[in-house]
């Protein structure tokens, strides 16, 4: 079995951050981008530091970021989150590819 190339991301690269809510709780996120703009990787933080919501917010956006670089689209990595009864994702991690979907649907 041959194992996919992971596509690092430059030493410099572009990167935003903001804040959002999710689960009631606020966060930290920031995405960082391959030189074509593509989202490449994903930092998640809790203002509580060692917290297990920031813990666990952390470990998806690690995750998340391999999946990206192995080729995952955001798109495809949101539909396969929890979400709602409304349709909306609950965790972290899926409220931050939902930003990053709709900022492609409307970008």
């Amino acid at each position: 079995m041959s194992a996919a190339e992971r596509e690092r991301l430059p030493d410099r690269r572009s990167a935003e951050t903001f804040d959002l809510e999710a689960l009631g709780l606020k966060f930290r996120a920031t995405i960082g981008r391959h030189p074509n703009g593509e989202i490449g990787e994903v930092f998640l933080s809790n203002h509580r530091v060692n917290s297990m919501a920031g813990i666990m917010a952390s470990d998806a956006a690690v995750l998340c970021s391999i999946a990206l670089q192995m080729g995952a689209s955001p798109e495809t990595l949101l539909h396969s989150l929890m979400k709602d009864s409304a349709g909306r994702a609950t965790s972290p991690i899926g409220v931050v590819l939902e930003m990053i979907v709709g900022e492609r649907d409307h970008g």
